[in-house]
């Protein structure tokens, strides 16, 4: 496919996705019914989908109303494109600009289009993160890093990097974690690997594994919101005797296969058996977020989150919270994480839960900003008061 043949597909997507269908199903949907695109096509026309979920504001400003089409337009104007050049009617490209469309002059100028973030939200973003309010906006603009956590049980960085090398997978050590590789080219052969296929490498954020890392010591752990389970993965390379749990356990299905490849022993547990494995010296809970610090991934979920939503979600994070304390060993420590950039779901949720059990707390709290090297993330550390 020609470049306009992929911006005219990308347009049909997202005509979808203003349809009230998500992002993934609109591209599967385009994607079944396009035989004729090859892998570097539909990756293309997924990128374009993407860097416009992004850009939703700035771009639906340059090109002067919100269709697939309109924000096409804006988006090649806000990479220093002339749109004319793609919008050529050749093809199965789309067809001519219109006299109107050549006309629209207009730029962001207003904060949220300048951000790219829902009003509501930059208040609160303003509140969380102060003078870096603005540049972390802007960061969820871009398409964030592809990170590897190597597998230190089975293998070191070094070896990792050179057989990544050797399957065309160019990286380099990512400073966040010392189990972390960023990818600077290669990426979609990944899963093809043979570091991957030996279960030397997994995908996971670097902050992620930064949050891991800062967890010391060995015994047994309970990752008690396990969704896929790469902090599973992440601890049992540590060291840890891991049981996974979640709420919704079809999130962990993948979990075994992945445990197996790595050579890891995790025990999956259901809600009826988490009553009849006693306490841990770990409790790990990633609890669920707005996940603004992940917004550059899921870009969908920037223009989805709501006041209504974000306060049934801190409504979540406290009952997570006071459920998991039950697990806690004696001299245990509780770990609340997110991959949040919100204050109220970070250190106020964690004052709040002190506030409520004075017996416990804080022995550590860490940030990672959304960056070149990572997503952003919050990570405190909890302990009963001896």
């Amino acid at each position: 496919m020609k470049t306009s043949a992929r911006i005219a597909a990308a347009i049909e997507v997202l005509d979808a996705i203003n349809e009230g269908i998500n992002a993934e199903q609109a591209l599967s949907r385009w994607a079944r019914s396009s035989r004729y695109a090859g892998s570097k096509d539909r990756a293309a026309v997924r990128d374009y989908v993407f860097d416009v979920l992004r850009h939703l504001r700035s771009a639906g400003v340059r090109g002067g109303g919100k269709t697939g089409r309109a924000l096409m337009i804006g988006q090649v104007r806000g990479q220093g494109c002339n749109p004319e050049k793609l919008f050529d009617g050749n093809g199965y490209g789309p067809p001519l600009l219109s006299e109107i469309e050549k006309s629209v002059s207009d730029s962001p100028s207003v904060i949220g289009d300048c951000w790219d973030m829902p009003d509501w939200i930059i208040p609160l973003l303003k509140d969380s993160l102060g003078h870096d309010a603005e540049r972390s906006a802007l960061a969820l603009t871009k398409r964030a890093p592809v990170t590897l956590r190597v597998n230190i049980a089975r293998c070191t960085l070094i070896k990792a990097a050179k057989m990544l090398a050797n399957d065309g997978i160019v990286t380099n050590i990512n400073s966040r974690a010392d189990t972390a590789l960023i990818v600077t080219s290669g990426a979609r052969q990944i899963r093809r690997s043979t570091a991957f296929e030996l279960g030397f490498i997994e995908l996971q954020d670097a902050a992620s594994q930064a949050a891991v890392a800062s967890v010391k010591g060995k015994g047994r752990a309970l990752d008690f919101c396990a969704g896929g389970g790469g902090k599973s993965l992440a601890l049992a390379a540590g060291g840890w005797d891991v049981t996974a749990y979640d709420v919704a356990p079809e999130r962990m299905n993948d979990l075994p296969a992945r445990a197996i490849r790595g050579g890891h022993k995790i025990s999956v547990c259901s809600s009826d058996e988490l009553a009849k494995v006693g306490k841990f010296d770990l409790v790990f809970c990633d609890v669920p977020c707005s996940g603004s610090g992940t917004w550059r991934r899921t870009p969908e979920a920037k223009w989805a989150i709501t006041p209504e939503k974000l306060n049934e979600v801190l409504k979540k994070q406290a009952d997570v919270l006071e459920k998991a304390i039950s697990y806690v060993a004696v001299g245990g420590t509780l770990i609340y994480a997110t991959c949040s950039l919100l204050k109220a779901e970070n250190s106020t949720q964690v004052n709040h839960f002190l506030q409520k059990h004075q017996d416990w707390l804080k022995k550590r709290e860490s940030c990672w900003p959304v960056d070149e090297l990572g997503d952003g993330f919050f990570c405190a550390h909890l302990k009963m008061k001896q």
